[in-house]
């Protein structure tokens, strides 16, 4: 396995994310990119390689295929990361939803290809464009072996008592509706990384880890294993994110259909693309603006980052909990690394549980490793961007390796 190079791969709604690394006795990032906006005439292209600095540009990428091509078209550019495209060993693609089929990553093949398909309706936002990923991807680079990274398998050895809903017990057994959790792939990094920095074995803390960003959830996470998550069946419970709604009474939904007269198609959209922080602010669903917004005095903004660290809040206490005491608590994603007022807000009024933060660390972490929470406190907070990726790219070498 020594200097196996190795893709990474994470392909989103109209984002292509992806890194490349060198995996043997340790691990060295090769290069990485992020294409946003893809569908759209003034896409944004960035790609980055150690020690030769970040890239940036715009232009048309109608779709996924183009931008795969671009992706392509920079690693095996002369001078590049690698020589040639048939150098790259092997490719990991996160996959949201794998259900209760996989609790690890697996090769794909076509009854992975179908049970992912399967899982579709559940994860409608993301399983479609990671399985387009996987298709235009492996056309490409058909000389290697493509490997499955699940968000949901970290979440497999969660006990009954957490993953039941309240529901007749035929539902679960003949068609396995419970709750199974997603960003997986992060949760466990983070967990990770913060027993290396620590210097002790994963299995020494519980941790309650906040994965924070277009997507939100929370995990408690005892001795390296979950034991529980905010997300359930599908990506919509929880937390209140971008734009959906976390938590809802099933009640609502129901009135929608019956006494609104709205079509489960229309309130499926409502639930996905137009509820969240877009659907309580009337703006959008991107942080920085919700806050720049609030700054200036905007109600309806400032309400809906109110509406989002409350259950941030709610959460963080109820796993606190579930765990019966937490060693840390670690803010992660795009929110939880680079918005220093949310985890003020989030860590306000938590004192009870041993959280307290010291408020210029907070001020000063930004996108970086950090310790954030006050001298003295009992409960460790900590700043830890996740890195998916490496992840991929180390669970890829795993399966190749059984």
């Amino acid at each position: 396995m020594a200097g196996m190079k190795i893709l990474a791969f994470n392909c989103g709604s109209s984002t292509v994310k992806f890194a490349l690394f060198e995996v043997g006795a340790g691990e060295r990032l090769l290069a990485r990119g992020l294409i946003e906006r893809i569908g759209g005439a003034d896409s944004s292209v960035g790609f980055e390689t150690p020690g030769q600095g970040r890239r940036e540009r715009r232009q048309a990428i109608p779709g996924h295929q183009e931008a795969i091509e671009a992706a392509m078209s920079f690693l095996g550019e002369p001078g590049g990361p690698v020589s040639g495209l048939e150098e790259i060993a092997a490719v990991g693609h996160r996959v949201v939803h794998g259900g209760e089929y996989y609790a690890e990553s697996v090769l794909f093949d076509e009854e992975v290809v179908r049970r992912v398909e399967e899982c579709a309706a559940l994860a409608p936002l993301h399983n479609p464009h990671n399985l387009a990923g996987y298709r235009a991807l492996r056309a490409r680079l058909a000389h290697c072996p493509h490997v499955a990274v699940f968000d949901t398998a970290f979440h497999q050895g969660m006990p009954r008592a957490a993953c039941l809903y309240g529901l007749p017990y035929e539902f679960y057994e003949r068609h396995r509706i419970r709750r199974y959790g997603f960003h997986g792939t992060s949760h466990r990094y983070v967990a990770l990384r913060y027993a290396e920095l620590r210097g002790a074995s994963p299995a020494a803390f519980k941790l309650i880890t906040c994965h924070l960003g277009g997507g939100c959830s929370v995990a408690a996470v005892d001795g390296g294993r979950s034991v529980d998550c905010s997300l359930g069946f599908t990506p919509l419970e929880g937390l209140v994110m971008g734009t959906r709604p976390g938590d809802l009474d099933a009640g609502i939904v129901l009135y929608l259909i019956t006494a609104l007269g709205m079509a489960p198609e229309e309130v499926a959209r409502l639930l996905n693309y137009h509820s969240g922080l877009a659907g309580l602010s009337g703006l959008t669903g991107d942080m920085r603006i919700l806050l720049e917004e609030s700054r200036r005095g905007n109600e309806r903004a400032r309400l809906a980052v109110e509406v989002f660290c409350h259950r941030v809040r709610r959460y963080v206490g109820a796993f606190y909990a579930i765990l019966n005491g937490a060693d840390a608590l670690i803010f992660t994603g795009g929110i939880g690394e680079n918005a220093p007022t949310v985890r003020a807000a989030v860590c306000r009024r938590l004192e009870a549980l041993g959280i307290a933060l010291d408020e210029d660390r907070n001020l000063s972490a930004a996108g970086s490793e950090a310790e954030i929470s006050a001298a003295g406190a009992r409960t460790q907070v900590w700043v830890i961007p996740t890195n998916e990726e490496l992840l991929i790219a180390r669970e890829t070498a795993q399966c190749l390796s059984r």
